[in-house]
């Protein structure tokens, strides 16, 4: 009788929770962010891949967007505690860790479909939309509708995290180089991108000799921003040429962009009919769109979307839409392009 006492003792006073994550090893979850994954909100990330359509190029891109949010809750948690610790005068406490940790763990929740693809499709319905705003709406909803035990200010600071600027005056934000770990809106180097690199280069086992460990030890808080020493300079050039290479070889591989464009006119086609473009600016909705949709397309019964259903089916027998040219447009001559170019569907 005593060891089932013992056991359930230990459930009581567990706080925290210890994950084995393969790019990151043994990271330990907070209660406050074990309250947050065990929502339905969050645990939606677990049916969203991580690089879109690029499962269907790439197989071993299967990894999805909710393992990618844990790496970065506990990124951004390392981080401050390093800064903590090296610079004990500039005040940092358990809620600002809190805080970081959080919107860490919280900033992708916006994510659609097909991830970034989505997107652009989405600002074709709405005119303009960015997954970063949805993840903000989805948070504050997410905390709503679970009884997260979170106060105002702090569903602020965190929205505001997530978005990479604080929204209060700098008199009232002293620790702006906070703003620099989970979005950084000055030059980009920031732990989402830490994770996102480390995780897509493990899984699609894509060399890379830049090191985001060494960056994160060599760091501290200079003029309220997160400062990184010279001598790891080439270490940042690395960091960048992964990104560009990823870009170039994996993220818009011409099959990957031609399944892209196919999902895209299957989504226009379904529309009418499932609803989706009046889903994108609701967050009580918009989270039970997940990778499921192609399926939930696919399965429909309903008539008029055979066409949308006969753009799956080529995707699933490979008779993919065919690219005719690749061109490398400089930014300061997209100015004299249209916006407006039509696709032909072949």
């Amino acid at each position: 009788r005593v060891v089932p006492i013992f056991f359930s003792l230990l459930r009581m006073n567990n706080k925290s929770k210890v994950i084995n994550d393969p790019v990151h090893g043994h990271i330990t979850l907070p209660d406050y962010c074990l309250e947050v994954v065990d929502t339905p909100q969050f645990q939606r990330l677990r049916e969203l891949k991580q690089m879109g359509a690029a499962y269907l190029v790439y197989p071993g891109a299967s990894h999805n967007r909710f393992e990618h949010s844990l790496g970065v809750c506990h990124l951004a948690g390392q981080l401050l505690l390093q800064i903590q610790e090296r610079q004990p005068e500039l005040g940092i406490n358990e809620t600002d860790l809190k805080r970081v940790r959080l919107a860490g763990l919280c900033h992708d929740l916006g994510h659609g479909p097909f991830s970034h693809s989505f997107e652009g499709w989405a600002s074709k319905q709405a005119g303009s939309w960015h997954h970063e705003d949805m993840s903000q709406k989805l948070f504050r909803y997410l905390v709503k509708d679970n009884n997260i035990d979170l106060d105002e200010e702090d569903i602020r600071v965190v929205i505001d995290l997530i978005g990479g600027k604080s929204s209060a005056p700098e008199r009232d934000a002293p620790k702006q180089f906070m703003f620099d770990i989970v979005a950084n809106s000055r030059n980009s180097v920031d732990v989402d991108k830490f994770d996102y690199l480390a995780r897509d280069c493990y899984n699609m086992d894509f060399k890379s000799a830049y090191d985001f460990s060494r960056l994160m030890k060599f760091c501290r808080v200079i003029k309220n921003e997160i400062c990184f020493h010279s001598k790891e300079v080439f270490n940042v050039y690395d960091m960048f040429h992964t990104r560009y290479s990823l870009f170039k070889q994996v993220y818009t591989h011409r099959v990957n962009k031609a399944i892209e464009y196919m999902i895209d006119d299957a989504l226009t086609l379904a529309d009418p009919y499932l609803k989706i473009s009046d889903r994108i600016q609701d967050p009580e909705t918009f989270y039970l769109l997940t990778d499921s949709l192609l399926n939930t397309i696919e399965s429909s019964a309903i008539p008029e979307m055979q066409p949308a259903r006969d753009i799956i089916r080529r995707i699933r027998k490979r008779q993919l839409y065919k690219i005719t040219n690749d061109v490398l447009i400089p930014a300061e001559k997209k100015t004299h392009l249209r916006t407006n170019f039509r696709r032909t569907t072949c």
